[in-house]
């Protein structure tokens, strides 16, 4: 089985402001469609925003393939009777047919060996009207670096269509754009993408601490658990209405299905 903490957002992890904003925002957006809903988050990790959701939502499984990261989830929410931690893999969803209103999957969609299948699977668990909510790194934006772990990324023409298949009717949002603002920003930037162009970028979160502070000083540590107003929250931009998607950095799906 792979290792995936190296790659997750855990509580023993820094951040930047953006980096907070854009694991605030994924979450808050989830949080408008969890109220009284029956929740999975898959490939939640430790589950960092298990409680927030669970703060709405009637019920809330967080589901994770690798142990180590649920045993950590299921210490932290231990004692919460409406927070469920399950080891899973995302590909074969041990729920029963139309068993949730919400599904989510975060930052997660490019270490599935077949995402399809996955898509097939949540048509499965969801209700009649239910919803799936997917946030990932736009593979498309100018400044994008793979993770060394990620099977495939998909563009945003690709999701839309893999999740029209299943027949989901979809939205698609953009957020976090680059700002052209300031010399300093525009040396940063370039210097990233050299990084990326001579593989330079480590491969761990843990190893990418060290650029961050040397790029955007001061780091937060990642909570526990996401508390109200954690950070700013981004607006998303529907895609229709950006000219260029190669500077937004993220991209994001809200899927009906039918």
């Amino acid at each position: 089985m792979t290792d995936f903490t190296t790659v997750t957002e855990s509580p023993d992890a820094r951040a930047t402001a953006e980096q907070m904003s854009i694991l605030y925002t994924r979450y808050h957006l989830a949080r408008c469609y969890a109220r009284d809903e029956d929740v999975l988050e898959v490939a939640c990790g430790v589950g960092v925003g298990l409680g927030y959701l669970a703060s709405v939502a009637r019920y809330v499984v967080g589901s994770d393939i690798d142990e180590k990261n649920c045993r950590l989830a299921a210490s932290i929410y231990r004692g919460r009777p409406n927070i469920l931690i399950q080891e899973v893999d995302a590909q074969r969803l041990p729920f029963a047919d139309a068993s949730f209103g919400l599904a989510i999957l975060f930052e997660a969609m490019y270490y599935l060996p077949d995402p399809r299948t996955f898509v097939s699977e949540v048509s499965r668990v969801l209700k009649p009207g239910g919803r799936l909510l997917i946030s990932s790194v736009n593979c498309e934006w100018s400044g994008f670096n793979a993770s060394p772990m990620s099977t495939k990324y998909y563009s945003a023409t690709e999701l839309l269509n893999l999740l029209r298949e299943q027949s989901f009717q979809v939205d698609m949002f953009a957020a976090f754009p680059e700002s052209d603002e300031g010399i300093l920003r525009v040396v940063i930037r370039y210097i990233k993408r050299l990084a990326v162009a001579l593989h330079l970028i480590p491969r761990t979160m843990k190893g990418k601490e060290l650029l961050k502070r040397l790029f955007y000083g001061r780091l937060t540590p990642l909570p526990r658990e996401l508390r109200e107003n954690a950070a700013l929250v981004a607006p998303l931009i529907p895609l229709r209405e950006i000219s260029d998607l190669s500077k937004c950095k993220m991209i994001y799906a809200i899927a009906e299905i039918q």
